[in-house]
């Protein structure tokens, strides 16, 4: 039989121009859905000015004013909100100090320059930054982007395990995920809204666009397992109450997690033995 060419064929390892959409829109979404009960309170006081109009004809007036302002403070916030996670590359370079040997550094640059052109990326800037606890995580800093990886990683991980979390932290941009992790980490939320807004389980998806695009899972899959069977030292940030606020963004989410949860698509351990069947 000739082969059959389906023109609507998507890669599923590829990240579908919807699905990146999806996620930049999530952080409005999320800040439109907070604002639900304030616009309904908004809304009656409007409708009550206007229908009001009877008894004092100036009324309807005072309602159309304070529709307007409403609107112009919802615009406003929303817009905040929307760019709240753009500065996190600069506080995260006050609050981590610098680290790594010349060789470490290096080595990074080497692999961020091979992927970069892979993954469609400009403006990175990487830091090896002074903690004894694996983990990377990539930012947005104004107008470019900010990779931090700890010297503990870069000491203890293969190159081919270090490629696959460098791809992993690149492939949550194309995946359009770095604004509404950068947004869950900052602001005045709950955990639990801090987790719907980064979204459950898009580590997960991370993992595989990563994974088709350096075509080497285990290598991936072998960053994961150390990060799963290594105990966080007391002293790291990762085993801080600070982390739980920005957890979002790094690549291990739970590292502060006592015991592996293998029915969370985001702890590390299951994340490695995904990648391990394919």
């Amino acid at each position: 039989m000739a082969p059959v060419l389906d023109p609507a064929w998507q890669n599923p390892y590829a990240p579908a121009s919807v699905e990146r959409h999806d996620n930049q829109q999530a952080v409005r979404q999320f800040a439109l859905r907070r604002k639900i009960p304030q616009a309904i309170i908004v809304g009656v006081i409007v409708l009550a000015l206007i229908v009001g109009v009877v008894a004092v004809p100036w009324l309807p007036a005072v309602g159309v004013v304070v529709a307007l302002v409403y609107a112009w403070d919802l615009r406003r916030s929303l817009l905040k909100f929307e760019k709240s996670g753009e500065s996190l590359g600069a506080v995260m370079i006050d609050q981590f100090k610098t680290s790594g040997t010349s060789k470490d550094r290096q080595r990074l640059v080497t692999v961020l320059d091979r992927l970069v052109a892979t993954f469609g990326v400009d403006g990175v800037s990487a830091f090896i930054v002074d903690d004894p606890g694996y983990n990377a995580a990539l930012v947005a800093n104004g107008s470019g982007l900010s990779l931090f990886v700890t010297d503990a990683l870069m000491r203890d991980f293969e190159l081919i395990e270090l490629e696959g979390v460098v791809a992993h932290c690149l492939a949550r941009h194309r995946l359009g995920l770095l604004n509404r992790e950068g947004a869950a980490s900052v602001g005045s939320l709950k955990d639990a809204s801090r987790r719907i807004l980064a979204g459950p389980g898009n580590a997960y998806r991370a993992d595989e666009v990563a994974a088709a695009a350096i075509r080497y899972p285990l290598g991936l899959a072998g960053a994961l397992y150390k990060c799963a069977h290594q105990a966080v030292p007391p002293a790291s940030f990762f085993a801080s109450s600070a982390f739980a606020k920005c957890r979002w963004i790094w690549f291990d989410i739970w590292s502060d997690r006592a015991e592996r949860d293998i029915g969370d698509l985001d702890d590390v351990e299951l994340r490695a033995r995904a990648l391990e069947e394919w």
